[in-house]
């Protein structure tokens, strides 16, 4: 309900308590059965997404009752009504006794505030972006807490907006598809900040604009895993993991639930972040002593203890945590080596609080603590970034190492041979090249024309040659991600007058990834990182020989290693959507999906882009770049990170179908081959 906008009346606050009784109903998506049972003697809650059907009492699980009023509750008396509205009023309770989802404040920036909106219908685009807020509530909603009233205006929404869709069956396919937008819309938004010289927070008006628009997975507050997450997940922001449902926190560490069964407060914790903020041990990788939180100054940026911290709020819940023995959900942390301040969140798994107590801390002043084990028969999550850590350090402590640097020093970093399967000592012999070669010398084929760009190329530049053959829009952010994909991408030359230093020299550069090529189980040898991989960032460049269209057939079945560029997966043309939500025209798919007539061949002569497999799950794709020549026809084939890598998962790209309708075979071989991808949407075949 909002006020007339009557000028008289602009600063007064309306007192909107009897609101304060009214909580929201969240129904599972379809196909989800979402339940809450408490671990007290209250009953436990069922939502189906069918509503308040007769014929759902019957179909309830034992001991569960029905989140949905009956007909013979619904016409009770007008003097029951009242009653029930003035306990909850004294209570504020949630809608049948059930547990709300909620947010609690965040304790380290209190200048934001997350804005959720849950409704189904269509959203409109905000106009101004400025004046969203993104962060959590301002309540802990404890029992006798006031909550604070806020003055910041909502945007209007100006136009419609179709939202783009997600599966609600396929819940990893839909938390990858709300990451990839968000990524996409905050790289869009830099690179006009960047443009117009304004401010860089790009990150949270993305998250702002997603909020609004109820782009986010997992609304519901949960104990325990999140459908769609997976242990060893990586987030280079909150709010990313916030959209996804796994830390409803932007800046506080420690979120929890608030079941409203009972006149008694009865928090739970269910996901702690351990950012580096407070004195934590991180110990190993299956424990962690986190601090509670509080006690620190009111400013963001000192995180010197102050006073004493309090057994409230989250610090509380980890405590009947504690007692109750539910597991909480852990991120730990790592430094992004890439930025002065920057942080990478891992999802670790599930931990169980095992011990508490209370001590100094070094300021002097008392702080909780809290010990917890990480539940056995996990997959690995931080311990992967130890071992990394460790060969980082020393690479000859790689257990399986074969060869130190199989390019012998042509790359800007080695590229170690591992193998810890077989006995096999290496992959078929072929000359290591960082070059392509072409049918006929570089020289001879058509030139580019240069920019007068002095030093660098400066993004806003209407002056910039290279700004405008890619269509008025340096291509990558100042920190040299690729904003979007291309049909083709221009990068400067040898006639620009700028520098090497240059943004728009980003795949000239080499690959600047400490790689290793591996043997894997039953898909011969493959390629990996040791360091975690953000979305948007240049691999490597698929290296080899230009040959014919008429000899393809000559190399035959005998050859796996041929690249046609007649095939663009699904999933790469959905990296680009996001700039929609802007207002901005969408992409035209058709456009950046044109094949190429280009067909290389890395079996004698290649680079570690021979080595990289096919998934029908991608998590990097092909973009066709030109540098030295203008063959629009035979561009550089240079991969990018799809989404966040985190280290040692395997580097793949979608082969694609022969026979599909778009056609084209990266085998070379006329018939498909069996798929081993493993991935829950392998097609079965491939080439």
């Amino acid at each position: 309900m909002e006020a007339q906008p009557v000028s008289s009346q602009e600063d007064v606050v309306l007192d909107a308590k009897p609101l304060r009784s009214l909580a929201p109903l969240f129904p599972a998506p379809y196909g989800f059965n979402t339940t809450f049972t408490s671990f007290g003697s209250a009953p436990a809650v069922c939502v189906s997404p069918f509503g308040g059907s007769s014929s759902l009492g019957n179909g309830l699980p034992s001991g569960f009752a029905s989140f949905f009023s009956s007909s013979e509750h619904a016409n009770q008396s007008e003097a029951g009504a009242r009653g029930r509205a003035q306990r909850a009023k004294n209570r504020n309770p949630a809608a049948n006794g059930s547990y709300r989802a909620m947010t609690v404040h965040a304790d380290d920036d209190p200048d934001y505030t997350v804005h959720t909106s849950t409704s189904g219908r269509k959203i409109k685009r905000p106009k101004d972006l400025k004046k969203y807020d993104v962060e959590g509530s301002d309540s802990d909603g404890l029992e006798g807490s006031s909550r604070k009233k806020s003055l910041t205006k909502k945007p209007r929404k100006s136009t419609e907006l179709a939202l783009i869709p997600s599966s609600l069956l396929d819940a990893r396919n839909s938390a990858e598809e709300i990451l990839m937008t968000f990524d996409a819309l905050r790289r869009k938004l830099l690179q006009l900040d960047e443009a117009n010289e304004a401010s860089k927070r790009s990150y949270m008006k993305a998250g702002a604009i997603m909020m609004s628009n109820d782009l986010r997975a997992n609304i519901v507050k949960r104990i325990g895993p999140v459908p769609g997450i997976e242990i060893g997940d990586i987030f280079y922001f909150r709010i990313e993991m916030c959209l996804v449902g796994l830390h409803a926190q932007i800046m506080g560490g420690i979120d929890y639930m608030l079941p409203r069964l009972t006149d008694i407060d009865e928090t739970s914790a269910i996901s702690i972040v351990s950012a580096g903020g407070y004195e934590n041990d991180e110990g190993d990788a299956d424990f962690l002593i986190y601090t509670g939180q509080g006690g620190g100054c009111s400013s963001k940026y000192d995180k010197k203890q102050m006073v004493d911290q309090k057994l409230e709020r989250g610090n509380l819940a980890l405590e009947r945590s504690l007692h109750r023995g539910n597991v909480v959900r852990v991120i730990r942390s790592a430094k992004d080596m890439n930025l002065i301040n920057g942080r990478i969140y891992v999802y670790d798994g599930l931990y169980k609080i095992k011990e508490t107590w209370m001590e100094k801390a070094k300021s002097g002043y008392n702080v909780f603590k809290y010990k917890l084990f990480r539940e056995l028969g996990q997959p690995e999550g931080i311990a992967v970034w130890k071992r990394t850590e460790k060969w980082l350090a020393n690479p000859s402590s790689r257990s399986g190492l074969l060869l130190s640097d199989i390019s012998s020093g042509m790359e800007n970093m080695p590229v170690c041979l591992v193998n810890e399967v077989d006995n096999v000592k290496g992959p078929i012999h072929f000359t290591y090249s960082t070059k392509v070669k072409y049918l006929q010398p570089i020289i001879s084929l058509r030139s580019l024309i240069g920019c007068r760009c002095i030093s660098v190329c400066l993004p806003g530049d209407a002056g910039c040659s290279c700004a405008q053959q890619n269509g008025g829009n340096l291509p990558f952010c100042a920190n040299g991600f690729i904003v979007s994909r291309k049909h083709v991408l221009y990068e400067c030359n040898n006639f620009c007058s700028c520098s090497i230093n240059c943004r728009n020299r980003v795949t000239q550069k080499g690959m600047n990834l400490h790689l290793e090529v591996f043997k894997t189980k039953d898909r011969g040898w493959g390629l990996r990182s040791w360091e975690p991989i953000r979305a948007g960032t240049f691999i490597c460049e698929y290296v080899g020989e230009v040959i014919d269209k008429i000899k393809v057939n000559e190399y035959g079945e005998e050859d796996q290693y041929i690249f046609k560029g007649n095939y663009v997966d699904e999933k790469t043309l959905k990296w680009n959507h996001g700039p929609e939500l802007l207002g901005e025209p969408s992409i035209n798919d058709s456009e950046i999906s044109k094949p190429l007539p280009i067909i290389l061949s890395s079996k004698n002569v290649g680079n570690v882009a021979r080595f990289i497999n096919h998934s029908c799950s991608p998590n990097i794709f092909w973009q066709p770049v030109l540098h030295d020549h203008d063959e629009r026809e035979y561009p550089h084939i240079m991969f990018f990170a799809l989404k966040h890598i985190p280290p040692m998962m395997e580097l793949t790209f979608d082969y694609g179908l022969s026979n599909d309708n778009v056609g084209w075979s990266v085998a070379g071989a006329r018939q498909p081959k069996k798929c081993l991808c493993g991935s829950p949407k392998c097609r079965g075949l491939f080439g």
